[in-house]
C-alpha cells in the first residue's frame, strides 16, 4: 500500500495551531512519526490565507525535509501554488491534485495547467474524477473523466503508473444505497483498463458525520483494497487502521509470506490482539 500521511495539514485544528504559533518541533515530530510508521509520501497542506500560502508551504516543506527524506505530497486547491512549491522539494514526490476544475484567471483546467509542468519529471500526481461540473453521479460519467485523463496522459507522455486516480470517496451518510457499489465498480474498471495505475482516496471521508468512525474507515479500507485501492491518504499513526491495511495486503496475496505484516507487527506499527479473557 502506498501510504500518503495526512497529518501535516492546516485544516486539522492541532496542526493549524502549530502553524500559527510557528511550532517547528511539533511539525518535525509529526513528520518523523509518519515516516517511521511507513509513509510513502508526507502530504503538506498549509490551509492558510492565499497571500501566505506559498511562503507557509515552503516553511513546512523545509521543516519536513530537515528530518526525513520521505518524498513530499504538495497539497493545495490552487494549482498556481502547487507549481510555485514544487521547486522547494529536494526530490520528486506527489502533486495533490488535478481535476477538470478551471484555474482562476486562466482558460485552462487543473489538468492542462499542471500536467505539462510535471511531464518531463518523475513527479506523480493525484487526479480526481471530477470533470469540472461537479462530482459525477454515475460510474459511466466518472469513467468518462478517467478516459479524458488517460488521453491527456498520452498527450503529455506521462505513464499511467504515475497517476493516483481518486474516484471521489463521498460520505456514506450522504449518498444513496448504491453509492459505494458505484465507487467500487469504478475502481475495478480502472484497474481492468490500466493495471499499472494507482487508485487512491482519503479513507476517512467515508465516515464523515457517522458515529464510530474508526470502524467504518477500517471496513471501507478492506472493501476498497479488494476493489483495487493501492494508495491511500490517511493517518499512519492510527495503529488500528494501519494494522487492518497490512493484514488485508497479506490476505490479498500482496505480501509474500506475510513478511511485511510480520515486520510491521515486530516494529509495533499496529497493536496485537487483546489477551483473551479468563
Amino acid at each position: 500500500m502506498i501510504i500518503i500521511g495526512e497529518k501535516i495539514n492546516g485544516s486539522i485544528p492541532s496542526m493549524a495551531k502549530a502553524i500559527a504559533e510557528k511550532n517547528e518541533e511539533h511539525i518535525k515530530n509529526i513528520a518523523v512519526a509518519q515516516a517511521n510508521a511507513g509513509a510513502t509520501f508526507i502530504d503538506v497542506c498549509a490551509s492558510v490565507e492565499p497571500d501566505k500560502e506559498v511562503a507557509t508551504l515552503k516553511w513546512l516543506i523545509d521543516l519536513v525535509q530537515s528530518v526525513t527524506d520521505v518524498p513530499i505530497a504538495v497539497d493545495s486547491p490552487d494549482p498556481k501554488v502547487i507549481a510555485e512549491a514544487l521547486p522547494f522539494c529536494k526530490k520528486p514526490g506527489l502533486v495533490n491534485s488535478i481535476s477538470g476544475d478551471k484555474v482562476a484567471g486562466t482558460d485552462k483546467d487543473k489538468i492542462d495547467f499542471l500536467l505539462p509542468i510535471i511531464a518531463d519529471t518523475k513527479w506523480e500526481v493525484i487526479a480526481l474524477l471530477n470533470g469540472g461540473t461537479g462530482i459525477p453521479k454515475s460510474a459511466e460519467d466518472r469513467l468518462k473523466v478517467f478516459d479524458l485523463l488517460m488521453a491527456k496522459a498520452k498527450e503529455y507522455k506521462i505513464a499511467p503508473s504515475r497517476f493516483h486516480i481518486d474516484p471521489i470517496i463521498e460520505a456514506l451518510a450522504t449518498i444513496d444505497e448504491g453509492g459505494i457499489g458505484m465507487v467500487v465498480e469504478v475502481m475495478q474498471e480502472i484497474k481492468r483498463r490500466e493495471p499499472t495505475i494507482h487508485i487512491t482516496g482519503a479513507v476517512s471521508n467515508i465516515s464523515f458525520n457517522l458515529p464510530g468512525r474508526k470502524l467504518v474507515n477500517q471496513a471501507f479500507a478492506v472493501l476498497a483494497m479488494n476493489a483495487g485501492l493501492d494508495s491511500a491518504i490517511f493517518d499512519p499513526l492510527n495503529k488500528d487502521l494501519l494494522g487492518m491495511i497490512y493484514a488485508t495486503e497479506a490476505l490479498l496475496g500482496n505480501d509474500e509470506y506475510c513478511m511485511e505484516y510480520i515486520q510491521g507487527f515486530r516494529q509495533g506499527l499496529y497493536p496485537a490482539a487483546p489477551p483473551a479473557k479468563k
